[in-house]
C-alpha cells in the first residue's frame, strides 16, 4: 500500500498537514456570520438598530430628568424674572444653572453657594444675605406668615464679591432630592429655616 493511498483513505486529516501540498489550506470552523444566510444576517442588523433606537434615546433622557426640577421662582436678586414664573433648575457637577423657556438665566457656581435654607422663612433669610427687602422677594413671602405647605429652598452666593440670592418653590416630590443634590455639590447642609427663625 502505498503512501497516496492511505492519505487518500484519511479524510479527517486536516488539509494543511498534505505532503507535498504547494499552499496549505488552514483547517477552521465557519464563522456565525458565513453560517447565517443574507436574510439572518440582515434581520439581526434591524433588531440591533431597533435596540440602539430605544435605549440610548431612554438614557439621555433619564440623565437629563436626573439632575433637573421644575421649579417656581419666588423672588430674589435675578433680572427680568418675576415671582411666581416658572423656571427649571439644573444641577450640574460644579454648578448650579437655572433656566426659563430653555433660556440660561443664572449659573451659579457651586463653590460660591454660602447657604442653602428650606422652610416658610427663606424668604427672610435670602433678603438678608444680599440686602433686600422680604417684601420685595414676592407674594411667597407674605404666603409664609400663614404656614402655608408650600416646599420653599432658598440659595444664597458670593461670587467674587457678586452677591446673589433666590427662594424658590419645588414640586413636593422633588424637594428632598433637590435639596440632596445642592447639598451634594455645594458641601453645606441645609439649614431649616423656621427653626433659626423661633431661636432668634
Amino acid at each position: 500500500m502505498t503512501l497516496s493511498s492511505l492519505w487518500s483513505r484519511s479524510p479527517e486529516i486536516p488539509l494543511a498537514c498534505a505532503p507535498g501540498s504547494a499552499k496549505p489550506t488552514p483547517h477552521r470552523a465557519a464563522t456565525a456570520r458565513e453560517r447565517l444566510s443574507p436574510q439572518a444576517v440582515s434581520r439581526v442588523t434591524h433588531v440591533v438598530a431597533l435596540i440602539l433606537c430605544i435605549t440610548v434615546p431612554a438614557s439621555v433622557f433619564a440623565a437629563e430628568k436626573g439632575n433637573s426640577y421644575n421649579i417656581k421662582y419666588d423672588g430674589g436678586s435675578l433680572q427680568d424674572v418675576k415671582a411666581g414664573m416658572d423656571m427649571k433648575l439644573f444641577i450640574d457637577a460644579d454648578k448650579v444653572r437655572l433656566e426659563r423657556n430653555k433660556k440660561e438665566v443664572v449659573v451659579i457656581p457651586a463653590a460660591s453657594v454660602t447657604e442653602i435654607s428650606y422652610g416658610q422663612d427663606v424668604h427672610r433669610r435670602v433678603g438678608t444675605a444680599i440686602g433686600l427687602a422680604v417684601v420685595s422677594l414676592g407674594v411667597g413671602a407674605l404666603m409664609a406668615l400663614s404656614k402655608s405647605k408650600k416646599h420653599y429652598i432658598g440659595i444664597t452666593w458670593d461670587d467674587s464679591g457678586k452677591k446673589g440670592g433666590i427662594a424658590v418653590q419645588a414640586d413636593k416630590s422633588d424637594y428632598r432630592g433637590l435639596l440632596a443634590g445642592l447639598e451634594g455639590i455645594t458641601g453645606k447642609k441645609a439649614v431649616d429655616s423656621d427653626a433659626l427663625t423661633v431661636k432668634n
